[in-house]
């Protein structure tokens, strides 16, 4: 089932997300949620989902980064990962370009850590650990603020390139003299 998303000014969103409780995991009601998720997810065009922007103020979010979106890398699969927490590897940051299916085709320019190890439970209940760079560790990184009420407009350091999509593409980026 398709679930609607949450659009940002709605309480879901600033809100801390609760863990799921492992007992919860293998509850067939649960793993329909998980696969809604991942439906959904695909459905609205994201590369991450959080459980708040669905209405669902548990610790769980689906990624999904083609291959082709992951700078040479192999991506990641469309999973879900309950629980999940991160920790930089490195003090290195880097700015890239974020959107989000709450703030519906806005943009803006987000510091996130270059590297990030991601430690979370899978659906089977089983421990996942990743290290990740580039744009599979920034969805990350983007995905896991939305459970503890964070949004991308928050991360910004500088309001100026918070753009429309449409108008990104018409005229470039801020600034951009080749615009």
């Amino acid at each position: 089932m398709i679930l609607h998303v949450a659009k940002l000014g709605h309480p879901v969103l600033r809100g801390r997300a609760e863990p799921v409780d492992p007992e919860q995991i293998a509850d067939p009601l649960f793993q329909v949620f998980l696969d809604d998720l991942l439906e959904s997810m695909e459905y609205h065009d994201g590369v991450g989902l959080a459980g708040p922007q669905v209405f669902r103020p548990q610790r769980v979010v689906a990624v999904w980064v083609p291959a082709e979106m992951d700078e040479g890398g192999p991506g990641l699969e469309p999973e879900v990962y309950i629980n999940p927490v991160f920790k930089p590897l490195g003090d290195e940051k880097v700015e890239g370009w974020e959107g989000c299916l709450s703030l519906k085709d806005l943009r803006g320019i987000v510091p996130r850590f270059a590297r990030v190890q991601i430690e979370a439970l899978s659906r089977s209940g089983d421990n996942i650990s990743l290290k990740l760079n580039g744009f599979p560790a920034r969805v990350f990184q983007h995905e896991l603020d939305h459970l503890d009420g964070i949004a991308f407009v928050d991360r910004m350091t500088d309001m100026s390139s918070l753009v429309f999509l449409d108008e990104l593409e018409r005229y470039g980026p801020p600034g951009d003299d080749a615009a």
